[in-house]
């Protein structure tokens, strides 16, 4: 991890995959690697379901080596638990860095006081920075929210209490728990962040387009940057976020026989990982959702693909859509003969 926090202090701006459960999964951590994101994270994994040694739990802390450098982030309100915790995924799975989730905003997590449902208590957040940071020898980042509620926001109060326990890097989503993702992301919340701490600070919320990368990055000096829900069915966000970010020129979205290019490689590359091909499919479903999001006649599509249940039934929808899509039978679409998905592959 060390290389990657020189690279948050210097100029160049890295690019994080946040942790989003049952979204941040290998199959997908690799594919956005591919697309440019320079560091990604696991779904974020509960600190007592690692100990109870929960085999689900532990399915979310497999990753490739391709992966790296890639960060397990644990989730808990126990101190004893988190260290152990941490020590356990350090030892047995070797990721490049630990980070501590207070940020999740989710009913089920937050009534056990895990996630964001830690920043109503500072001096819990210390003692489980401080329990994790011994436990292992590897870098200790969190992620934060701006507080619990409105009468609790007080991010920079907060990053300054994660960074005296000893976070080595702190990545804020300027929303609270109760705002959970309405309205706008505060970034001039990062910028405060940024100018009250010594450590790197990685700005999080509301990154959709290359181009909000960049805005992001000159109106608050993060150091950094995660990219959460506009990565879902657009990996290709990375490159555009780096090429603005370098001052290149943005590349285009890619067309829609790329993008069922990207999407089966995905639904494939899922399948292969998991073992189990049509709970593969079953859960990859959400994807097939993100994926054609903004499609001519996307919902009609979606509600088909919404009951696959096959590789071979995915393929045969995408493919059904895009011929009819090429020869202009969709509303607002022209036609646009000699044009396939993937020639003999689908």
């Amino acid at each position: 991890m060390k290389h990657v926090i020189d690279a948050l202090e210097s100029s160049y701006t890295p690019l994080y995959l946040a942790p989003q459960a049952g979204v941040s999964e290998s199959p997908f951590r690799r594919l956005c690697r591919r697309f440019g994101a320079d560091v990604v994270v696991s779904e974020f994994v509960s600190a007592a379901g690692i100990l109870h040694g929960n085999e689900r739990t532990l399915e979310y802390l497999r990753f490739d080596e391709e992966e790296r450098p890639i960060g397990v982030q644990i989730f808990g309100a126990d101190p004893g638990q988190m260290a152990e915790a941490a020590a356990f995924v350090h030892e047995t799975f070797g990721p490049d860095f630990i980070d501590i989730n207070f940020g999740c905003p989710v009913k089920k997590v937050v009534k056990r006081n895990g996630g964001s449902g830690c920043l109503r208590d500072l001096d819990l957040v210390r003692k489980i920075i401080r329990a994790v940071g011994d436990a292992t020898p590897l870098t200790t980042t969190a992620k934060i929210r701006s507080g619990f509620d409105q009468a609790t926001r007080d991010p920079v109060g907060i990053g300054l209490a994660c960074e005296e326990a000893g976070a080595e890097a702190i990545c804020l989503h300027p929303r609270t728990r109760t705002d959970m993702y309405s309205g706008h992301a505060r970034w001039e919340e990062i910028r405060a962040l940024k100018s009250a701490v010594s450590i790197p600070v990685i700005g999080n919320g509301d990154i959709r387009s290359g181009e909000d990368a960049r805005r992001m990055r000159d109106e608050t000096g993060c150091d950094g940057i995660m990219i959460a829900r506009g990565s879902h069915g657009d990996p290709w966000l990375f490159s555009q976020a780096r090429a603005a970010l370098d001052g290149r020129s943005i590349p285009p979205d890619p067309t829609v026989e790329e993008r069922f290019r990207i999407c089966l490689e995905h639904a494939r590359n899922a399948i292969t990982f998991g073992g189990d091909a049509e709970r593969a499919v079953i859960e990859f479903r959400k994807h097939l959702g993100w994926y054609t999001k903004g499609l001519p006649s996307g919902r009609d599509l979606r509600q088909e693909l919404f009951q696959v249940s096959t590789m071979e039934e995915m393929e045969d929808r995408l493919q059904s859509y895009l011929e009819r899509f090429l020869s202009g039978e969709l509303p607002g679409v022209r036609s646009r003969e000699g044009e396939q998905l993937v020639g003999s592959t689908v």
